[in-house]
């Protein structure tokens, strides 16, 4: 029966239907202006402001044109940030013998890697990438990311944990593990350096602030001893120990599996 409300329709997404024109009659395309540009300066200010200071408005006045010159290239919004999305994706670089030599370029074939060694880059450029663009993690939990780059990015995962011998029945579990401690490290990571610049300090003064103040209101002795045998004289450096760690522990749980 009939209720009289409206059935909320999912948002849409670039990657699953054609892009509708918005031209009217009369309109030229802007002068100067193309997709990489318009992409390029999203990510610039997504970087420099995060998704709550970015807008249309805001990005036109950056490009140094009107709202509806951006209009002409993209649809929506959303859009346009399923294209950051992507293009984010596409910085990070991938195992040569994952991804398989890249058209118009000469490629030497090489040695091939062992599969943890392929899967400790796949892991630390991922990191990399939520490092640099924290805006990076809550895109992909809000959008459908399998544009172009996501799609290299998954194939060349793929690939990678293949050659691990786990059953094909398994990969996508054990992929599972690994990208979800890296989406979950490279985002705590990537939230406390924009902390740090939005603070006006370093990583390092955030840290001892903190840690003064833990130890100025409760019984730190137990903690302390496990900070110092940690490790690293910087935030970076305790970071990249945890990392590569952790990482060796998923690997090592991998090959575990594997042979049972």
């Amino acid at each position: 029966m009939a209720t009289g409300s409206r059935t909320a329709r999912p948002r849409s997404s670039i990657w699953l239907s054609e892009r509708k024109t918005t031209k009217r009659k009369g309109d030229q395309q802007p002068v100067g202006l193309d997709h990489l540009k318009i992409v390029a300066a999203t990510m610039r200010l997504l970087d420099a402001e995060g998704l709550a200071g970015f807008s249309m408005r805001r990005l036109a006045a950056e490009l140094g044109v009107t709202a509806m010159s951006v209009y002409w290239y993209v649809e929506t919004k959303d859009h346009l940030l399923e294209l950051a999305l992507d293009a984010a994706m596409g910085e990070i670089a991938l195992p040569i013998e994952a991804v398989g030599p890249v058209e118009g370029l000469e490629h030497t074939p090489a040695e091939p890697r062992d599969w943890r060694e392929q899967l400790r880059q796949v892991a630390s450029e991922y990191r990399g990438a939520l490092v640099r663009h924290p805006w990076l993690s809550a895109l992909l939990g809000e959008y459908l990311n399998i544009g172009p780059n996501a799609v290299v990015f998954n194939h060349a995962s793929l690939a990678v944990m293949r050659n691990s011998g786990l059953p094909d029945d398994r990969i996508t579990s054990a992929l599972a593990l690994v990208y979800q401690f890296v989406y979950g490290f490279g985002t705590i990571e990537g939230r406390f350096a924009a902390r740090s610049r939005a603070a006006g300090v370093t990583q390092d003064e955030l840290f001892h602030e903190m840690m003064g103040t833990v130890e100025d209101r409760m019984e730190f002795d137990e903690a302390r001893k496990i900070m110092e045998a940690r490790g690293g004289g910087t935030v970076q450096e305790m970071q990249d120990r945890d990392f590569t760690f952790a990482l060796d522990l998923a690997i090592a749980g991998i090959e575990a599996l594997r042979e049972r």
